[in-house]
């Protein structure tokens, strides 16, 4: 797999069902609309993949197709560690779609996120019949898994995508199993931007679904999809666990533990202040169950006792 450690936070947005028609080999489904519910004619063949976005760059990696990307957002880099690492790098928020008409692609998968001003940037690869295929990022486990199949049917590889979807679910399920029995549940406070603007997420995420599969309460359940937290409303929930998937500072757990009037925060008190990574926490593929095994560990050491994290220093 292409992997790396940084990246940037995903925020929902809406989805539209994928229909789809068999293709002429009848070996996979080729999509008529893409997941924001626009119509697309995806090419029966093909050869040229430009990714605008992190997680897809890292599905094309799993799926074996890095040979044929020739262009990235300049984010996927931390991801692209088996592609060429001379690739044309756009800006997800301003790319260049006539330098991207030049490459050729037959196909450019992107995301809400660089249609966020309300306009599309990518307009001009439509008008000459390039097929652009929008991802929004998924706010459920379910549509982060319809992303994922919707990836591989644009690109022949419905079978290998089942593949890594039944291993996740399995994950899921030996995680769930687990989760079902914990009745002394703790309450958590994950962090996906430190103080002194914190920001985090309730109910309508895929986070708030994997804290619950868990067996943990996110401290944040009633409010909805990702929300700003102010420091006296997080001191005054006084969560037993503090998670944070922050890399944009260089401790981010010592700078939680150091805040002046967290000391009597139960995270705090006592040491139960983790990181989590933030890529597979982050972006919307099927490694967010890589994600799930290392909060599980961090929560509950004891009753995940069993489950591997795969992030852990050998």
């Amino acid at each position: 797999a292409c992997s790396g450690k940084d990246t940037m936070s995903s925020s929902p947005s809406s989805k539209a069902p994928s229909s789809s028609v068999a293709s002429s080999a009848g070996t996979a489904a080729l999509p008529t609309k893409d997941r924001a519910g626009n119509d697309i004619t995806v090419p029966k063949t093909v050869n040229k993949i430009i990714s605008m976005a992190p997680a897809t760059t890292q599905l094309l990696c799993d799926l074996g197709l890095q040979d044929k990307i020739i262009a990235i957002d300049t984010n996927s880099k931390a991801y692209a560690s088996g592609i060429g690492k001379e690739l044309p790098e756009f800006d997800m928020m301003t790319p260049d779609a006539e330098a991207m008409i030049a490459l050729k692609p037959d196909i450019v998968f992107v995301s809400g996120i660089s249609s966020v001003g309300g306009t599309d940037p990518f307009k001009a690869l439509k008008d000459v019949g390039v097929c652009v295929a929008d991802i929004p990022s998924s706010s459920s486990i379910e549509d982060v898994k319809k992303d994922v199949r919707f990836t591989a049917d644009c690109l022949g590889k419905s079978k290998e995508a089942e593949a890594l979807l039944e291993t996740m679910q399995n994950e899921i399920d030996a995680i769930a199993a687990i989760g079902k029995t914990i009745t002394d549940k703790k309450s958590v406070l994950f962090e996906i931007a430190a103080a002194p603007s914190i920001y985090s997420f309730g109910k309508n995420t895929f986070l708030q679904e994997m804290l619950e599969i868990i067996g943990a309460e996110n401290i944040l359940a009633d409010q909805e999809s990702w929300v700003s937290v102010t420091e006296e409303a997080a001191v005054g929930a006084n969560p037993d666990v503090i998670l944070t998937n922050v890399n944009y500072i260089e401790d981010p757990v010592g700078e939680i533990k150091g805040r002046s009037g967290w000391e009597n925060v139960n995270a705090v008190k006592d040491g139960q202040v983790y990181v989590i990574d933030n890529g597979a926490s982050s972006l919307p593929n099927q490694h967010i169950v890589d994600a799930l095994k290392q909060m599980a560990k961090a929560i509950y050491p004891q009753q995940y006792a069993g489950i591997t994290d795969p992030f852990a220093q050998s």
